[in-house]
């Protein structure tokens, strides 16, 4: 009869009860059902379906509570604490919690899941047999996702961090689109499991997306600026106004000192959404498309 081993499901039977549990015998091994483990009453040779798990001896002990994280099966278990020597421990819905650990996660612990975060993960043995979570690679998380339909653009979505690398990171949403987050593109720093708000800016060919966490033009300028982007907006990007412009033509058009008329444009510019030339002003063509989007 082949050995009893962490992680696997099994049926086992009820050998006789003891003061903290029972303990249940495949005939050949005898492991301990504790007794915060035991989720209805049992009796001497019932026969139990059960989850095999290490107690905190490193001992095989059984749980009637069967966790939908398994080797074969993939599911979001949530971080419940940090440990820097070890890496982080998640909530697996039995009694003892399981590591992800520090070897399968960023090097530095700023970038690993806090308390409350989740990550999708399934398990795995290492060569001692010790039973630790296994996070989900790329083609898992392809295995998981839908296309995005291309109606998806500039929208906001919500979605958790799955995967780091040097150029940006990898997340899923709510609704199972894929995306990428550009470290042009970020905001702060970002965990793994961590859920923010991004924007899509881009539906690729095969339906994943490409993000920002950055806000939009209008949401970045102030009124000023902005009451002139919706008039050049109105002339197809351009006007004949600059920032050498008379006060009264300004004051005239769009109701503002040319004090303030120059510091929108500079702002503007500095943005990099305007240039002026000969008299006029032109919108850059990033910022016509994004007004675009917007409209």
């Amino acid at each position: 009869m082949s050995e009893l081993t962490a992680g696997t499901i099994t049926t086992l039977e009820v050998s006789h009860k003891a003061p903290f549990g029972y303990f249940l015998t495949d005939g050949n091994q005898e492991v301990l059902l504790h007794e915060h483990d035991v989720t209805e009453p049992l009796n001497e040779k019932d026969k139990l379906t059960v989850f095999l798990y290490h107690d905190h001896q490193q001992r095989i002990a059984a749980t009637m509570t069967i966790p939908t994280v398994r080797f074969d099966a993939f599911d979001w278990a949530t971080a419940v604490s940090q440990h820097k020597k070890y890496g982080v421990f998640l909530d697996i819905g039995t009694s003892k919690d399981l590591l992800l650990s520090k070897d399968d996660l960023p090097y530095e612990s700023i970038y690993w899941p806090q308390p409350g975060e989740r990550v999708f993960c399934s398990l795995k043995l290492d060569k001692k047999k010790r039973l630790f979570a296994r996070l989900a690679d790329e083609q898992i998380m392809q295995t998981q996702s839908v296309p995005a339909p291309e109606t998806m653009q500039n929208k906001t979505i919500q979605a958790t961090v799955y995967r780091q690398l040097e150029d940006g990171i990898h997340v899923i949403s709510e609704e199972g689109y894929l995306g990428f987050v550009h470290n042009n593109e970020q905001s702060g720093t970002l965990r793994i499991g961590q859920v923010i708000t991004c924007r899509v800016i881009a539906v690729k060919e095969n339906g994943s997306l490409n993000l920002s966490m950055k806000p939009r033009t209008y949401e970045r300028i102030n009124d000023n600026a902005a009451k002139i982007l919706t008039y050049m907006n109105s002339r197809d990007g351009a006007m004949p106004y600059w920032d050498k412009s008379l006060p009264e033509d300004i004051k005239k058009r769009f109701g503002l000192s040319k004090g303030d008329f120059k510091k929108a444009l500079g702002q503007l510019m500095k943005e990099n959404l305007l240039y002026q030339k000969e008299g006029w002003s032109y919108l850059t063509k990033d910022q016509k498309a994004d007004q675009e989007h917007h409209s």
